[in-house]
């Protein structure tokens, strides 16, 4: 009676775990991905960071306003003045100096412009870069969602196996126990039960780690959440996601990000320039001194010109040198665009093939079903032997595993491809 009782309370504990998990399905594990994964939260900031880096580069266009002061005491006058003979006067003993003063650029060499260009540039990159973290969390996401459901459908194969060998198990011993198979039959199924439990095994740890990664890459605890079970249903032939590469190219972030970079370092080019160009700018300024024991303030205004001569020596060079590096830029935009276009073919063949699979894969699940009930039959008959049904239960179990991995991997090839052309 107590054991009966504690099992009761064992299965109401159960039964209470199960029902406080809640079900996901992939589109909920995506959108708990954007929100909590890490990389997408500090892809949020770069933004943020990029926003501020902008707002920094505005503040150049607006004047630019410092203040001084200075007091000095000296151990004697620093002026002496002799006014007729035997008549000194000294001055500039202590004093004070100060004022304030505001300078506003007229001409910088594009060096302001410029640099507010490249700062909203920087804005326009962050948010092409985010895109890309987004597409690979949403990308590893459904990967790990996958592979849950596949290692939960080769649970459920396993079920199906151990049934059979249970109950192959069964008609042996009863079959040897009446002296009509030898005791070796038996050791042989009974080293076909403790595969499969080692195989369950395996597939149990496996699937216990894939749901704590799934669960750390989306901001879940293990323990408090399942996922929901997906049918396999008919796949769409892949003609109806082929699109043109050519195309679909200038629609991804990642070629959006190589013309950025081209454009970047023109930007760059041109601030380079600007640094050995005059530069031009007006001020004003309130200044206050008190050298003669006397106030003494007054207003300034001012025009400044510079101009830096001796850094044209080296300048030329660094212009130069700015110059190689854009026509690298350039160059790196063609090759990485056609290594982009190349490697969306790829994914396409990946596509086709992938869905050829599934379908031989199909085939093959049909064929090795039909196969262990033949040999069932055929044993109990007295026409295969022994390690012939156990042979066709193992291709059953392959077969089974075999049709689920490719199935979840078409699903997967299937948004590697969409994600790539753009979509």
């Amino acid at each position: 009676m107590k054991n009966k009782i504690i099992l009761t309370i064992l299965m109401g504990i159960c039964s209470f775990t199960l029902a406080a998990q809640q079900r996901y399905t992939l589109e909920q594990c995506r959108k708990l991905a954007l929100e909590n994964n890490i990389r997408v939260k500090n892809s949020r900031l770069e933004i943020k960071s990029a926003h501020q880096t902008q707002k920094e580069a505005f503040t150049n266009f607006f004047p630019k306003v410092s203040a001084s002061g200075n007091w000095f005491n000296a151990n004697k006058a620093l002026l002496n003045m002799q006014l007729a003979p035997g008549m000194e006067i000294s001055m500039l003993k202590n004093g004070l100096l100060g004022g304030v003063t505001a300078t506003q650029p007229i001409f910088a060499g594009g060096q302001i412009v410029n640099g507010n260009k490249l700062a909203k540039l920087g804005v326009e990159v962050s948010g092409y870069q985010m895109e890309q973290s987004e597409k690979e969390v949403l990308l590893t996401t459904e990967q790990y969602y996958r592979q849950i459901i596949s290692l939960q459908e080769k649970l459920k194969t396993i079920e199906i196996v151990e049934q059979l060998v249970n109950s192959l198990y069964k008609d042996v011993e009863t079959a040897v126990k009446a002296g009509v198979n030898n005791r070796n039959d038996l050791l042989q199924v009974q080293l076909k039960r403790n595969s499969v439990t080692s195989n369950r095994l395996q597939v149990e740890n496996g699937l216990s780690i894939c749901k704590m990664l799934l669960g750390q890459y989306i901001g879940l605890e293990q323990d408090n959440f399942s996922i929901e079970t997906t049918p396999f249903d008919e796949l769409s032939s892949p003609e109806i996601y082929k699109t043109d590469h050519n195309s679909a190219l200038i629609k991804t972030p990642e070629y959006q990000l190589l013309n950025k970079s081209v454009e970047a370092s023109h930007l760059q080019k041109k601030i380079a320039a600007g640094k050995y160009m005059p530069t031009v700018g007006i001020g004003a300024g309130y200044m206050y001194d008190n050298l003669m024991d006397k106030d003494h303030p007054f207003g300034i205004v001012f025009t400044t010109i510079s101009v830096p001569i001796s850094d044209w020596w080296g300048g030329s060079h660094t212009i130069k040198k700015q110059n190689l590096q854009t026509t690298i830029a350039e160059n790196n935009r063609k090759n990485s665009s056609d290594l982009l276009i190349i490697q969306m073919q790829k994914l396409w063949n990946d596509l086709t093939e992938s869905y050829k699979q599934v379908k031989l894969a199909e085939e093959s699940v049909i064929t090795a079903t039909e196969n262990v009930r033949l040999n069932t039959d055929y044993y109990k008959a007295g026409t295969v032997t022994l390690s012939d049904l156990l042979d066709s239960q193992m291709l059953l179990q392959q077969s089974r595993d075999q049709y689920t991995d490719v199935y979840m991997q078409h699903l997967v090839k299937q948004t590697q491809y969409l994600q790539a052309t753009g979509r």
